[in-house]
């Protein structure tokens, strides 16, 4: 009998002791998901971003106390315009020219603190992927540029450019950036400061200029010496179009405004010089 019972127990072991190892393992916890190599990527970006906003912060509060006073913004203009034998202050910036200048070089002139963070946020992703650099410069950094770091760019020039146009910004009014900036810029052709470039090209001045004449200058002073409208007419003409369409872009213009700039004469002066 005891030797049948064990028989017994032997016999049906097998198979309760393999149904239920079995389902044990059709029990077992699955395995947490991998986390996809996409969203690894970008918290990795995310991070690098991050790391460099705060470099970039630290960096710029350094150089905001080590950067020199905005107030020295106008005697340097003034020096810069002595060096080019042009008048200092030069006339008032004129609508047209005001308008196509923020429309092409920093549509949220008016709104942002001398740094537009969006471009910024822009280029630095650039940097880290490796892709073009889309710019990102404001006008307040355009004039920094100009006076404080002559003319010069690099990784410690931008920074201390974005120092400056933050200072600028807060030191001036969005008027007196504008006339800093129209006195100091060079348009191509050997002409530094508006009322040279308007009287030289047009051979009149700036109160004076059409809607047309105001945009190329506006237009120019991205790359005087290539826009030239002298030497490179047709890039001239094809920098001038991008500005009109941008003036329209923003709002400055109608459509049927612009579609009579486009179709106006440039009227270039045969004469170099206002009379």
């Amino acid at each position: 009998m005891l030797w049948a019972r064990r028989s017994a127990a032997n016999a049906d072991g097998p198979s309760g002791g393999g149904s239920g190892r079995r389902s044990g393992a059709s029990q077992r916890p699955t395995r947490p998901l991998r986390v996809r190599r996409p969203r690894r990527i970008a918290v990795r970006v995310a991070k690098i971003l991050l790391a460099i906003v705060v470099v970039l912060a630290a960096a710029v509060g350094s150089l905001f106390v080590l950067t020199p006073s905005a107030g020295q913004a106008t005697a340097l203009a003034r020096a810069q315009a002595q060096e080019h034998h042009i008048a200092y202050p030069g006339p008032p910036v004129p609508p047209y020219f005001a308008r196509a200048l923020v429309a092409t070089e920093d549509h949220r002139f008016n709104s942002d603190p001398g740094v537009d963070p969006i471009a910024m946020a822009r280029v630095v992703v650039s940097w880290v992927t490796g892709h073009k650099d889309q710019g990102g410069s404001t006008i307040d950094q355009q004039l920094a540029k100009n006076l404080y770091t002559g003319g010069h760019s690099g990784f410690t020039e931008d920074i201390e450019q974005i120092a400056m146009a933050v200072k600028l910004n807060r030191a001036y009014s969005r008027a007196e950036i504008l006339r800093l900036y129209a006195e100091v810029a060079y348009y191509g052709h050997g002409y530094y400061g508006l009322y040279a470039a308007s009287c030289g090209y047009f051979g009149r001045p700036p109160a004076q200029l059409t809607l047309v004449q105001a945009a190329m200058l506006a237009g120019v002073v991205n790359a005087p010496t290539y826009d030239d409208p002298l030497v490179y007419p047709n890039q001239a003409r094809v920098r001038l179009v991008h500005v009109i369409v941008r003036m329209a872009t923003v709002g400055y213009l109608t459509k049927d405004q612009e579609g009579a700039a486009l179709g106006a004469p440039l009227g270039l002066s045969a004469v170099r010089g206002c009379q």
